[in-house]
């Protein structure tokens, strides 16, 4: 079997080089090229991506030997139906490592062509990194090696007002575009760069902040072989993602005229602001996470898919989707109902073995950020206590009470300050001691949740169910 290479896979197009990619890892290639990819399908983008490397150890090397070359296999449930599909992605032109030919790099900025920067460093890439220098090859930093192609593309054309880059960073942070925009600032205040460079960044370029969604497992090393033989090729860079994707860019419409994959049947959104969209990813996914994990864990469930199947279990994952958290969100009900569908299908993706006991790791303050909201906002709206949000909270309380689930140890796995306050709590004996020790904890909530109406009695009143009945027999409860 031959090697994947653009002379063994002669079918392999070739694109003008529009797109500069800081990040060669899964994520990227199974999202933005595969974004790429589809937009020059279905419209007339035709763009390519350079790929630089972030940091001084990464894989360049291996997508250069397969020059860009590289399958994608996307795996779920679409409308209901099973999907398997392995398309050959071919928008990757080259891979560049400033570490060792900066020279190469720098050149990009020449290349009046280039029009995007896309990035994916991880939550800690957008940092400011007084360390940097200007004559650095390359800064260590990704904001400081930015700065320095921008510099130098502003050198090189004159200030030119058409030659500003539009800067898309994907790293799962809030206001992503803003936190690197303010990067690039400290290092042009750093290097002492010109008033009239810093006035072509702020007018000529534009950093605008993302949301990104997809679960990509990455290189499938359990079905790798089989993929080979599927494809006919021998390929080391094999990816694999779901099927559901949605990137949320907070971007005005004519950069959305010069990036045009919402017009390529994609979920790519150009918006005013990011804001809902990253509220409602948190709400409606992260949040019946949270809560659903220990209530399913409890119940002798072991993987999300099983959970939202469950006879018992499914109902209080709906509940919760759909009459809880939905009603706390502000976008269109349409459109919540169309996103919380998708979640469920995700949920349910055959494929993907998520297991819950995965997911509560450090679920205290995984409730507090992704659960409490909406528990208020709830209350506030609706007048009442959301039963099924609390009851994920006497979940969480009672898996923190460790000891066995069958023959499983139950270990959780969180800031120790937390963990030895429910064990202190759970010593007692008193579910009404723990319901009101937990809710009036400042080091996990920064407040005394005991002053929400309500909420001490029902959190009490659910862990003695428990505690008495069984985690499904307080499913039994509130599920109608």
């Amino acid at each position: 079997m031959e090697r994947l290479s653009r002379k063994s896979a002669p079918q392999a197009k070739r694109y003008t080089e529009k797109v500069i990619q800081f990040g060669e890892g899964n994520f990227l290639r199974a999202f933005i090229e595969w974004i790429i990819w589809k937009t020059n399908q279905k419209t007339d983008f035709n763009g390519s991506v350079v790929v630089v490397q972030p940091i001084e150890k990464g894989m360049v090397g291996w997508l250069n030997e397969q020059d860009g070359l590289y399958h994608l296999n996307l795996q779920g449930l679409q409308g209901g139906e099973p999907i398997d599909s392995v398309d050959l992605i071919d928008v990757i032109s080259r891979g560049i490592n400033p570490y060792e030919d900066f020279a190469s790099y720098l050149a990009l900025a020449e290349q009046p062509e280039i029009r995007f920067v896309i990035s994916n460093t991880t939550e800690a890439g957008i940092a400011f990194d007084p360390a940097c220098k200007l004559t650095d090859a390359p800064a260590s930093s990704y904001p400081g090696k930015l700065t320095q192609l921008l510099y130098h593309r502003w050198q090189h054309f004159g200030a030119a007002a058409d030659k500003g880059l539009i800067i898309f960073p994907c790293e799962l942070i809030f206001e992503n575009g803003k936190h690197l925009k303010e990067c690039i600032r400290q290092y042009i205040d750093l290097w002492q760069l010109e008033p009239a460079f810093a006035q072509w960044f702020e007018t000529a370029c534009g950093v605008y902040s993302t949301l990104v969604d997809r679960i990509v497992p990455g290189y499938p090393r359990d079905t790798a072989a089989q993929l080979c033989e599927r494809v006919g090729y021998d390929d080391h860079l094999l990816d694999k993602a779901e099927i559901f994707h949605l990137w949320v860019i907070e971007a005005p419409k004519e950069v959305a005229a010069e990036f045009p994959a919402d017009k390529a049947g994609l979920n790519v959104l150009f918006v005013p602001s990011e804001a809902p969209y990253h509220e409602r990813k948190v709400t409606l996914l992260n949040g019946p996470h949270t809560v659903l994990s220990p209530v399913g864990y409890l119940s002798g469930l072991d993987t999300v898919k099983q959970c939202c199947e469950d006879p018992e279990v499914g109902p209080f994952v709906r509940k919760v989707m759909y009459e809880e958290f939905l009603p706390t969100l502000n976008l269109p009900e349409a459109e919540l109902r169309k996103f919380a569908d998708d979640v469920m299908e995700r949920f349910r993706n055959p494929f993907v073995k998520h297991f819950v006991t995965s997911i509560m790791l450090n679920s205290f303050p995984k409730f507090k950020t992704r659960d409490l909201p909406g528990l208020k906002t709830y209350l506030e709206r609706k007048g009442e206590l959301p039963q099924g949000i609390v009851l994920g909270l006497a979940a969480i309380c009672t898996y923190y009470k460790g000891g066995k689930r069958g023959n499983d140890e139950i270990v959780p796995n969180d800031d120790p300050k937390i963990i030895d306050l429910l064990k202190s709590l759970w010593a007692t004996g008193d579910v009404r001691k723990v319901a009101v020790g937990v809710l009036a904890d400042d080091f996990i909530w920064g407040e005394d949740l005991n002053a929400i109406p309500g909420l001490t009695d029902l959190l009490c009143a659910d862990l003695a169910l428990i505690q008495t009945s069984g985690m499904r027999a307080a499913v039994k409860s509130i599920i109608k």
